[in-house]
């Protein structure tokens, strides 16, 4: 019989949760089945079932490591203009719009997410909430309620805006897409402007 390390049963989730993330991300969730997706991490049917109850279990927490994974990301980033711009900058681009399995989980998936399971849904909204108010603490704002809504837009206009720039054909209109919404962006992202009318006496 053999006898693995403690950490191999860890290990071995790990890649069939990053190695599916790849996968979903470039086929969508119903790209591929049980099978595939354990080939791809070398594994059999069998080894699959001892990490995950059924593929919407794998689903789930492809979801949440991939959301986490990309909200440590931002969080990462010193707390500043600079930071957000770049972040704005990278999301916006070509080479996230072409590298699609190695990308952003919403502009891949929401669409297939929002016709899953309530389990996946949860895993999705609980990820989608951290990121958002990561992205809201790197606003410049004296207000958390207008930082969050600021927040909610620039997430939202960047993962619209991707999928939109991958699903046309024209290219030119692709980079157009992008371009003008990273202008867009950047003004969400811009400090609110600070009245600097005084009170009359």
């Amino acid at each position: 019989m053999t006898r693995y390390s403690p950490g191999h049963k860890e290990a071995t989730r790990q890649r069939l949760i990053e190695t599916a993330g790849r996968r979903f991300k470039g086929d969508g969730l119903d790209g591929a089945g049980v099978s595939t997706l354990v080939a791809d991490a070398g594994l059999t049917n069998g080894a699959f079932y001892g990490h995950f109850a059924s593929k919407d279990d794998l689903i789930a927490s492809v979801v949440t490591q991939q959301l986490t994974e990309q909200t440590a990301r931002v969080a990462s980033m010193p707390v500043g203009r600079e930071s957000v711009e770049a972040f704005i900058g990278e999301y916006l681009s070509p080479a996230h719009r072409d590298g699609v399995a190695d990308g952003c989980p919403s502009a891949a998936l929401l669409d297939d997410i929002g016709r899953c399971s309530d389990g996946i849904r949860e895993a999705y909204t609980a990820g989608a909430r951290d990121l958002i108010s990561e992205i809201a603490r790197h606003l410049d704002s004296a207000n958390a309620d207008e930082a969050q809504d600021r927040a909610i837009s620039l997430f939202a206009l960047l993962v619209g805006a991707m999928q939109a720039a991958r699903a046309v054909t024209d290219l030119e209109l692709s980079d157009r897409i992008l371009a003008s919404a990273r202008s867009h962006a950047l003004a969400i992202a811009a400090p609110p402007a600070r009245s600097t009318r005084q009170e009359s006496p």
